[in-house]
């Protein structure tokens, strides 16, 4: 790293960190006028909505808008030395474009692996606290409440041979009854479990179940047990059967796989949202690179009009990089499209981009 790298990287970052700064002030500003009427009827004090909605909503909305508002500063901060004539000093001095752009990719890299970190493990903790403001105080009308007990039957699948329900469920007590438990092998049963009620039991992390009657059947043979109280270590938790629509979004990358892996073995049927939100929690930090590098070079060369065209042309690009986002999610999630083909066709597309402009561009 010489000089030259540091004062690109010093140009980088504190434009970078001072536009996000300036768009939280402003996103916070919106936000409370917005919900100030929720605010008020909520009868919670400055301190409390700080804490319980705030310390939640400002990870999350900079790290929505995390990839753009670095392409946004590397094209400001870039243009600037473009139209001030530092990039033809830095060239004249006889260093290489290829060789001045191994600054940008320090960044890049930097700033991506940061956004990696956050959205894998600080976010959906973030998450938490925002989604649990929004469905108590905010959406009070929808059908996710954390705060009201939801009663309903449940019929799903534990594996590929396994099948279970439970009637009367309740979300607040974790409990319910009946409850029944299928294995079948070969199109025929050779097991069943059923009982009067079933509950989590917090202080050994087991379902317990009252009363339970367990048949083992091999042909015509038969064997039946019964117990008043048997504890089981089953695969799913009251968070699996509990319905929240905010679990991708709270659930850090580790917790999600192990989601995912259980809901393909219930063959539950919104398997491809989830799976989106977990590729692009990897395609996303890797769009920090390729609109790092888009936005040098687009913005490194002398032109007419300034930082304005600069600027203009990074907007419409960005606009193109949501768009392309949002339909990919929209035919992964409503029709065939893959979801791991969903998640990174943002990125293979811009990835091709940016080998054309560099290619393109004078240097």
């Amino acid at each position: 790293m010489k000089k030259i790298d540091w004062y690109i990287l010093k140009k980088f970052f504190t434009t970078f960190f001072f536009a996000i700064f300036l768009f939280t002030v402003i996103a916070v500003a919106v936000d409370v006028s917005e919900k100030a009427d929720d605010f008020v009827s909520s009868g919670l004090n400055t301190k409390d909505i700080i804490l319980k909605y705030y310390i939640g909503f400002v990870p999350y909305i900079i790290a929505l808008l995390f990839p753009l508002f670095v392409f946004i500063a590397v094209i400001f901060f870039t243009s600037k030395m473009a139209v001030r004539s530092e990039i033809i000093a830095i060239i004249a001095s006889g260093t290489s474009f290829h060789r001045m752009m191994r600054a940008y990719w320090v960044g890049g890299i930097m700033l991506g692996f940061l956004l990696l970190f956050a959205v894998n493990f600080i976010i959906p903790r973030a998450n938490e606290i925002r989604t649990f403001f929004e469905a108590n105080y905010v959406n009070v009308n929808s059908t996710y409440d954390p705060l009201r007990p939801h009663s309903r039957n449940i019929y799903f699948r534990i594996d590929s041979f396994t099948y279970a329900g439970v009637r009367n469920y309740d979300t607040s007590t974790k409990s319910g009854g009946p409850f029944f438990m299928h294995r079948v092998k070969n199109n025929q049963m050779i097991y069943n479990l059923r009982s009067e009620s079933i509950r989590w039991d917090t202080s050994i992390k087991k379902w317990q179940l009252q009363n339970a009657f367990e048949r083992h059947i091999n042909g015509l043979n038969e064997k039946v047990n019964y117990t008043t109280r048997k504890d089981m270590n089953f695969n799913f938790k009251p968070f699996d059967l509990s319905h929240d629509e905010y679990a991708k979004d709270k659930l850090t990358t580790p917790e999600l796989q192990d989601f995912i892996h259980l809901e393909a073995l219930r063959g539950a049927e919104d398997l491809n949202a989830l799976q989106v939100e977990e590729y692009r929690r990897f395609a996303t930090p890797l769009a920090v690179v390729i609109l790092t590098m888009i936005g040098a070079v687009i913005a490194s060369r002398k032109v007419r009009g300034g930082s304005g065209s600069h600027i203009a042309l990074g907007i419409v690009l960005a606009s193109a990089f949501i768009l392309m986002d949002r339909f990919s999610t929209i035919f992964s999630t409503k029709g065939n499209l893959p979801p791991k083909i969903a998640a990174w066709i943002p990125d293979i597309v811009f990835a091709f981009v940016a080998v054309y402009i560099y290619r393109k561009s004078p240097k």
